[in-house]
């Protein structure tokens, strides 16, 4: 079952309904949930857009017209970052295309570095900026710590230039948390990504924490853990005590979860689907919930 048929199959019509009606105006006005950046105080929205995945097509329009739909619901509903890396094959290049002067404007754009060598980690970022058109790149990161003295060094002359106005570093496994952790601490940083979600809850013990003490702005990829979180709750009612915390679908209470921890800055779920994003929006708008309805959701899906 995937996240439509979720959305859309037995007792969860009038969900999809209610997110219909949000996106037409019932409800969908409602200000995002914002976060500051520890290391500037500049507040952005908690939900972000992911682009892996559905923004690597080509330049038919058919492709691309689905895209720019998202694109233009994200904005006018008051979002502003999205994450990209030259590893998606053309998402950056698609992105770039897509983006309007107005959009330009508001965005938050976040993009990667993972390559070996001074050379080839400025010719990769230098061709990053390109892609997506812009002067400035408000992130970079460097990717699964790939050789990261090398790139943390050059990026801190980028910053200090003004090419660059954030600093990262990014891992999506459970495996590397101990080294995220590690390079925390010892390095000074605006941004870690990593994964995080209520059925995989590993980064609680330490490294959401040390983000919060070491002032570093949190993204959290695989918030769905690729769609196994909709396979454990399948079949499921949404829980009467769901309308306290203001969600609607399941897709919610998840991202609802993970924007309750306070260490948590933005959350970057992938999609080329607009039904998808306006349900992920309803999931940054509202109340969130307290210490035991967090653990009420992890213990659905257990």
């Amino acid at each position: 079952m995937n996240r439509r048929e979720l959305l859309l199959g037995g007792g969860n019509v009038m969900v999809a309904a209610a997110i219909s009606g949000r996106a037409s105006g019932a409800g969908g006005s409602e200000a995002l949930i914002t976060r500051k950046i520890p290391s500037t105080g500049e507040e952005i929205p908690v939900l972000g857009l992911g682009t892996s995945g559905p923004f690597e097509v080509g330049e038919s329009p058919a492709e691309r017209a689905p895209l720019k739909e998202v694109l233009d619901v994200f904005f006018a509903a008051g979002g502003r970052l999205i994450d990209t890396s030259p590893m998606y094959s053309t998402a950056e290049r698609v992105l770039g295309d897509l983006l309007t002067p107005a959009m330009h404007e508001r965005a938050f754009l976040a993009t990667k570095v993972w390559t070996r060598g001074e050379r080839s980690g400025i010719e990769q970022m230098t061709r990053s900026a390109q892609l997506l058109k812009t002067p400035r790149l408000d992130l970079i990161q460097v990717h699964n710590l790939l050789d990261l003295d090398t790139h943390l060094k050059t990026l801190r002359q980028w910053k200090e230039e003004g090419r660059v106005r954030y600093i990262g570093i990014t891992h999506y496994t459970v495996s590397a948390h101990g080294d995220l952790a590690r390079v925390l601490s010892r390095e000074k940083l605006d941004f870690v990504q990593l994964n995080y979600s209520p059925l995989t809850r590993d980064a609680e013990k330490r490294l959401l924490p040390l983000a919060a003490e070491r002032g570093v702005a949190v993204l959290v990829n695989r918030p769905f853990e690729d769609g196994a979180l909709f396979e454990r709750v399948k079949g499921k009612p949404l829980p009467p005590w769901a309308a306290d915390i203001d969600a609607t679908s399941w897709g919610q209470v998840f991202l609802k979860f993970i924007a309750a921890h306070p260490a948590v800055t933005c959350i970057i779920p992938a999609t080329g689907k607009v039904a998808h994003l306006q349900d992920n929006l309803g999931g940054a708008r509202g109340r969130l919930p307290d210490a035991k309805q967090r653990e009420d959701i992890a213990r659905m899906l257990g």
